[in-house]
């Protein structure tokens, strides 16, 4: 299923049009009759006494080619909650055929800033899918079309939500890739391809990190036939020589657990060992795209923890780039040597104000916090309330 979003001066509503339109949050609808015909404002009227006023959307079918979306928007909503509806009404039309949609803009009566801005961008994380591998495809096409004179997305808001649009896909594209495609070679490739949006990419090969007494990522990727990486990048959205904001990654493509062998069962989700990077390298397309004014930089550590004659044994000792040693216990461990290296990089070579760390580091998180909560650690109080807020 594709979407396409057109932004419309002037549009005319036919017998066939299907209209999706906005009241306050108990559905009082007399400011909508102007958009109606008596026939279909008696009707919705009716229908809206018996019904149950809690939910946040009504679709009306009025006849085989035509449908009301009726949506409310609360007095107090908030960002997130207009982006779900945004979500929610994509749900309510993704079946059947293709179909085509016209929202009229002039019915937004929130005080919320880029209402519509929120929930188009909501829909459109809505829709996303991967569907690379499917055999049979989809090709069905849904069309929304805005119109009216008030309300409208700017171009701005419209570049800055294609952008995170851009960046969050990129990073799902990526977690969803399977093992035998998106193996650490291959993803240095796929980032390397992101300087053509103005970012500085630079690669750090096997023979690099040897140079530069990476031991303990190296001995990660050692049992692997592929190979492994360190990779930054760096966006300079700022004149100035200011100190960059610092992401940094796991990025273990494929995680056995080494020797320290996991379990078989629901081992082919660890393909997705490497999200915490996906989030970087999406999070520094976005930068990109949107022309960020900030300086920041994404590194990554990308690897295969693989069981082979060369791999890591439990009982082995590495030296880290820190030139600190560490005594591999239980080479499942692995990101916490990854994500060593990496962070002690890039705090002496870009001097960050700060360093996020983003990793799929312990299904214990899950088992302390639910499938619902991240876990957050850190030493620095105001950074936590930002993330937090933000």
């Amino acid at each position: 299923m594709s979407i396409e979003i057109n932004y419309k001066s002037k549009t005319s509503i036919g017998s066939s049009t299907n209209l999706v339109l906005f009241s306050n949050e108990k559905f009082k609808i007399n400011g909508l009759k102007k958009y109606l015909s008596e026939a279909e404002f008696s009707y919705i009227s009716d229908l809206l006494k018996t019904s149950d006023l809690k939910k946040n959307l009504f679709v009306f079918e009025l006849n085989s080619k035509k449908k009301i979306v009726l949506i409310s928007i609360k007095d107090d909503i908030k960002t997130f909650d207009i982006e779900n509806l945004g979500a929610e009404f994509y749900n309510r039309i993704n079946y059947g055929k293709d179909s085509e949609y016209f929202i009229n803009s002039d019915t937004v009566n929130s005080k919320k800033e880029n209402f519509l801005g929120h929930f188009l961008h909501g829909l459109k994380l809505k829709s996303y899918e991967f569907k690379k591998y499917k055999t049979k495809k989809d090709s069905r096409k849904i069309t929304i079309n805005l119109f009216g004179n008030k309300n409208k997305p700017s171009n701005n808001s419209q570049i800055k939500f294609g952008a995170l649009e851009e960046g969050t896909f990129l990073a799902r594209d990526l977690v969803s890739e399977p093992g035998n495609i998106l193996h650490p070679d291959e993803y240095a490739k796929r980032i390397s391809d992101l300087k053509k949006h103005g970012l500085k990419i630079s690669i750090y090969d096997e023979k690099k990190l040897k140079k530069l007494g990476m031991n303990a990522l190296i001995g990660v990727g050692q049992g692997s036939i592929r190979g492994s990486y360190l990779v930054t990048m760096e966006w300079k959205g700022l004149k100035n020589d200011s100190k960059p904001l610092a992401f940094v990654g796991k990025g273990v493509c494929f995680d056995t657990g080494g020797y320290s062998l996991k379990p078989a069962k629901f081992m082919e989700d660890m393909t997705y060992d490497m999200a915490g990077s996906a989030a970087v390298v999406g999070l520094m397309k976005s930068l990109a795209l949107r022309k960020a004014k900030v300086n920041a930089v994404g590194v990554v550590g990308l690897v295969e923890n693989m069981v082979s004659g060369n791999a890591q044994r439990p009982g082995d000792i590495v030296k880290s780039y820190s030139g600190k040693t560490i005594e591999v216990l239980n080479t499942d461990a692995e990101g916490r040597l990854v994500l060593a290296d990496a962070i002690t990089f890039t705090e002496e070579k870009f001097k960050p104000r700060f360093i996020i760390d983003l990793a799929t580091l312990t299904g214990a998180i899950i088992v302390c916090l639910g499938s619902e909560y991240a876990g957050l650690f850190s030493n620095d109080d105001k950074l936590s309330k930002q993330i937090f807020n933000a």
